[in-house]
């Protein structure tokens, strides 16, 4: 089955001092397990030669694709889209806050996906990228849980993707949100697919690179 690793919206606005999250008074600082998780699975999705996506939310410079009650969400809780900060104007593209956090910057040949929603499928080309590759099975990690992975998560599924979501690779914007938006992943004999740590991810779906007989020093290779 043809994978895709999908890594949403690992952008120092989500991720870093000063950044949108930030600013909107969550706890960055749990972001800091995520963005070593995703280092690991980055790192062996690149060995094993799977297609890999990094999408990033942000808006026009003049806002003119942001919803009026998504700008007046963001007023509400302090982090205005489109207002400065000490990485640029909050979730703006081009500016340093909308980039990719450098340890898990794509590199030449990985795909970005620009979106200015929560979904990575609303308004992107990203169903025609995974289907001209032939994909069928999507790993998905990234922040935040319940909105941006679910809101991908639930758009992948509508599609027909089999999808995994790595638990121990995403975080939620409340630590007390994680598990339950893990465990609604799962109802239903997985109705949104599976749910495994990134241990899991390189041992039971990277295997078929290396052979049975290797896979645990081909894990060892990429632990944390």
């Amino acid at each position: 089955m043809n994978t895709a690793l999908i890594l949403i919206d690992l952008q120092r606005d989500f991720c870093a001092p000063g950044g949108y999250a930030h600013r909107a008074g969550l706890d960055i600082s749990r972001m800091a397990p995520v963005l070593r998780q995703a280092r690991r699975l980055l790192d062996a999705a690149r060995q094993a030669g799977w297609l890999v996506v990094h999408t990033r939310e942000g808006h026009r410079p003049d806002l003119s694709d942001c919803p009026p009650t998504k700008l007046a969400r963001s007023h509400a809780a302090g982090a205005p889209i489109g207002s400065p900060g000490p990485l640029g104007r909050l979730l703006v593209r081009g500016e340093h806050g909308h980039d990719f956090v450098d340890e898990v910057a794509p590199i030449k040949g990985e795909v970005v996906i620009d979106k200015p929603g929560y979904g990575a499928f609303h308004h992107t080309r990203l169903e025609h990228v995974l289907n001209s590759h032939g994909i069928e099975r999507l790993i998905v990690a990234g922040v935040t849980t319940e909105v941006c992975v679910h809101s991908t998560l639930r758009e992948a599924v509508d599609r027909g993707y089999a999808c995994v979501t790595v638990g121990d690779a995403t975080a939620a914007s409340q630590p007390e949100l994680q598990a339950p938006a893990l465990a609604m992943i799962g109802v239903e004999g997985g109705i949104f697919g599976q749910v495994l740590r990134t241990d899991q991810v390189l041992t039971e779906m990277l295997a078929s690179q290396t052979g049975n007989g290797r896979v645990s020093a081909w894990v060892q290779a990429f632990s944390g």
